[in-house]
């Protein structure tokens, strides 16, 4: 699994970033007018945004991790503690 290709890597990806740039482009330059003044309020509704997207759930963690059976008593390493 450690050699396969990111997304943002991929050809896919490049047109995904390719597209957000020139969205972020004509925003800021043709409408920077309009958005401009909004800009404090969206960086705040992003921190939420990015907590949600930057911990994937939560699901990731490897908390059975300690449940495990040692390798030399057959017990889990949380029986011993």
């Amino acid at each position: 699994m450690a050699n396969t290709p990111r997304y943002w890597s991929s050809l896919h990806g490049l047109a995904t970033l390719t597209l957000i740039g020139a969205a972020l482009y004509f925003l800021l330059v043709e409408h920077g007018n309009h958005t401009l003044p909004y800009l404090p309020y969206l960086i705040i509704l992003l921190c939420p945004l990015m907590h949600l997207f930057m911990h994937k759930g939560h699901g990731s963690h490897n908390h059975g991790e300690d449940k495990r059976p040692d390798r030399d008593t057959g017990h889990s390493v949380e029986e011993e503690k």
